[in-house]
């Protein structure tokens, strides 16, 4: 296995590339003949949500993940980052770094952009790993806190300005764990490397301003193909891979009901409800999320 730890103490290579601007990835190695796993962050994530996920993985394949534009060392220049142009960064990460074709394993926004991205790129695509994936489906009540900030993201100027305002009132270390238990992970249950190196990733942006501008607008496309579905359901109807859909019955950003639904809808894919668990699997418990999908990785067939 070629797994090294860079300078910080991720367990994998750090390297950029040019995708009409730099587009950060984390190839953390592993089997030279398994399948390609690309990970894709959600929505506020990085390459570091994958830091205890991924090396269980090198065992049995090849694993990336990347920082879509505008997230963790992805600085977003002239780009922007809605949900659409993030399928496409994607779309050429798979073609022109890991050739593909590749697993796709998205949590949260990055579960929506991989399904597009299946739908977009069937012959690149080889499986799906849909953890707790921001999908359309009945919501029911929502979390108040969550609903509160993603009003405030979707308005013009106050988005903006509530951005500014956190940021200025907590520094980066009260915003890194007060995202976490917004996730429902126990900050002081997270390695304290892990905590650190959020924090670092936080306080070495350059173009804040522009990080800002990203997030709102990954965060109103994503809540505007939420609430018109079809080219989302389309998307899903259109998947011709195995999937494996995961999801906490604890989370509070997309509630299980809307995952319980999805599985509905598709029988043919394979569903896991985790008891006790929130948004971010990968962070809380990597080594059941990593149980279940190497379970399930022999139903992907393999690479020509």
């Amino acid at each position: 296995m070629d797994v090294e730890t860079e300078a910080g103490g991720s367990p994998g290579h750090s390297r950029t590339v040019d995708l009409d601007g730099p587009v950060h990835h984390v190839d953390f190695g592993g089997r030279a003949d398994g399948p390609i796993v690309v990970l894709v962050h959600g929505l506020g994530g990085s390459h570091l949500n994958w830091d205890l996920f991924a090396p269980l993985l090198t065992p049995h394949a090849r694993v990336h993940a990347l920082d879509l534009p505008g997230f963790g060392r992805s600085e977003p220049g002239h780009r922007t980052a809605n949900v659409r142009d993030n399928v496409g960064v994607l779309d050429r990460f798979v073609r022109e770094v890991t050739g593909g074709p590749v697993v796709l394993v998205g949590n949260s926004m990055g579960g929506m952009v991989s399904v597009l991205e299946a739908q977009h790129s069937p012959a690149k695509v080889s499986g799906l790993v849909l953890v707790d994936p921001a999908l359309p489906g009945p919501r029911g009540r929502p979390d108040p806190r969550v609903a509160a900030a993603f009003a405030l993201y979707a308005l013009p100027v106050a988005g903006e300005r509530y951005l500014a305002d956190r940021r200025r009132k907590l520094g980066a270390q009260a915003r890194v764990r007060e995202m976490l238990e917004l996730c429902g992970v126990d900050p002081d249950a997270v390695p304290p490397r892990l905590i650190d190196r959020s924090v670092a990733l936080l306080d070495e942006r350059q173009d804040v301003a522009g990080m800002d501008r990203a997030f709102l607008a990954a965060a109103r496309s994503l809540l505007l193909l939420l609430t018109d579905p079809r080219l989302l359901r389309r998307a899903m109807a259109g998947v011709r891979v195995p999937v494996l859909l995961v999801h906490g019955d604890r989370d509070r950003l997309v509630p299980v009901s809307v995952a319980r639904d999805v599985a509905r809808r598709h029988p043919d894919w394979r569903y896991v409800e985790l008891p006790g668990v929130g948004h971010v699997p990968q962070l809380q418990c990597p080594e059941l999320l990593a149980e279940h999908m190497l379970a399930w990785l022999p139903t992907v067939a393999p690479a020509p």
